[in-house]
C-alpha cells in the first residue's frame, strides 16, 4: 500500500471514530439528564447501567483513537523522510547543474578572451552572467588579435542540452510503499444502546 493511500484510510477512520465518540457522549450525556429527572429507583439503575456501557465503549473509542494517531504519526514520518530525500536529490543536482554551467562560461570567457570565434550564444551566456567579465574578455581579446594570425573557432558548449530531471518529492513520497496495512474496521454503534437512550 502507498503511504498516501494509507493516509486517507487512516484520516477516514479518525473521521469515524471521532463521531461515533460524540454520538456516544451525547447519548451519555442524555441518560445523565434522564438519571438526574427519573424518581423510579428501577428505571433510575437501567440509565446507570446503560450510561457505564456507553463509558466504556467511549474508553474503547478513546483508546482507537490513540492506536489511529501512531500509525498516522508513523505514516507522516515515512511521508517526510521520502520527501526530505526527493528534495535533497533535487538540491544537488541543481548544485551541480550551477557548478557545470559556471565552468562553461569560465571557459568560453577564455576562449574569447584568447582570441577565439565562439558562437553567438555562448557569447551571449557569458555576457548575461557578467557585463564586466564579458568586456574584460572582449579586451583581451583585442590585445590577442594583434599576436594571432589564425582564429580558432570552437562549437557551442551548451550544444545539446540534457532535458533536466523532474523532481515531485511530494508525489514521491505519496507514492512510497508503506509496510502499514489497512485499518481495522470499526463496530457499528449498538442500535439496542440507542433504543435505551431514547426511551
Amino acid at each position: 500500500m502507498k503511504v498516501g493511500e494509507a493516509q486517507k484510510l487512516y484520516r477516514a477512520q479518525r473521521t469515524t471514530i471521532i463521531q461515533q465518540r460524540k454520538e456516544l457522549t451525547e447519548r451519555k450525556e442524555a441518560l445523565e439528564k434522564k438519571m438526574k429527572t427519573t424518581f423510579d429507583p428501577e428505571q433510575k439503575k437501567v440509565y446507570a447501567n446503560e450510561a457505564a456501557t456507553l463509558e466504556v465503549s467511549i474508553g474503547g473509542l478513546n483508546e482507537k483513537f490513540d492506536e489511529n494517531q501512531e500509525v498516522l504519526d508513523r505514516l507522516m514520518q515515512q511521508y517526510w523522510s521520502v520527501y526530505n530525500a526527493e528534495a535533497s536529490k533535487q538540491q544537488k543536482e541543481a548544485a551541480e547543474d550551477s557548478a557545470l554551467e559556471m565552468s562553461k562560461i569560465m571557459e568560453v570567457a577564455r576562449r574569447i578572451g584568447k582570441g577565439a570565434k565562439v558562437p553567438p550564444t555562448d557569447e551571449k551566456k557569458v555576457m548575461d552572467y557578467s557585463m564586466d567579465l564579458y568586456l574584460a574578455v572582449k579586451n583581451l581579446a583585442m590585445l590577442n588579435k594583434m599576436n594571432k594570425k589564425k582564429k580558432e573557432e570552437y562549437d557551442s558548449l551548451w550544444g545539446d542540452e540534457e532535458e533536466k530531471k523532474k523532481y515531485d518529492p511530494e508525489g514521491k513520497a505519496e507514492n512510497a510503499e508503506t509496510s502499514i496495512g489497512v485499518p481495522e474496521e470499526l463496530a457499528p454503534i449498538d442500535a439496542a444502546s440507542e433504543e435505551t437512550a431514547e426511551v
